[in-house]
């Protein structure tokens, strides 16, 4: 008899997360109580058996006016860390809104460089043959290109779109090989815990106001 224990290769999935999407979609569709979002977590519950994680890049820019809101923000992201996911920072620029009738100038923030960098990284990545399958969760439609580009240039790579709630887009979703929509029991299961030990030992704790 032949030997019943053959391999199947597994597909290596690298994980792309637009931050500011991913939160501003739960925080839209009200699942404001699941921000302390465990990353891995929730890609490990999303992969297939036949699907091996090779990494998670997560995209975001640093709150710069508000220190409660860099408190939290830090907090988080040392989670993440504490978990291997790698971090990409943009630029988080200041901007101002005039009222034409009113003359009343307010802030404004707006987050910069995003796209580019998760743009940059998967194909990067697909040149250096880091994975099969790139995960991008994110809605945003400037990321068609490079997700174009991909399909084009390495015929035996995908990108899949893992939509956060509240940010289905049908022109992301016509260029990719295969998509969903992250629900919120997926993201209710994909929590840390309260209490998260980072590997020098110092624990972080969720913070209680968000």
């Amino acid at each position: 008899m032949g030997d019943t224990n053959i391999l199947i290769k597994k597909e290596r999935v690298v994980v792309y997360v637009d931050g500011f999407n991913l939160y501003f979609g739960m925080l839209d569709a009200g699942f404001d109580y699941c921000k302390w979002l465990n990353l891995k977590l929730l890609v490990e519950n999303l992969l297939q058996q036949n699907q091996s994680l090779i990494e998670i890049k997560y995209f975001t820019s640093r709150v710069s006016n508000n220190p409660d809101k860099q408190k939290r923000q830090n907090t988080y992201i040392e989670a993440l860390e504490s978990v291997d996911v790698n971090i990409f920072y943009g630029n988080y620029q200041s901007d101002k809104i005039e009222c034409k009738r009113c003359k009343n100038v307010w802030p404004t923030y707006n987050e910069k460089m995003t796209d580019v960098n998760i743009a940059t990284q998967i194909l990067i990545d697909a040149y250096q043959d880091k994975y099969d399958m790139a995960m991008l969760i994110s809605g945003d439609s400037d990321l068609v290109p490079p997700m174009r580009a991909v399909h084009e240039i390495f015929k035996n790579k995908r990108v899949f779109v893992a939509f956060p709630p509240k940010r289905h887009n049908q022109s992301v979703a016509l260029i990719a090989k295969g998509s969903l929509t992250i629900g919120r029991k997926k993201l209710v299961e994909s929590q840390f815990n309260d209490s998260v030990t980072k590997k020098d030992g110092y624990v972080l704790n969720k913070p209680k106001n968000w």
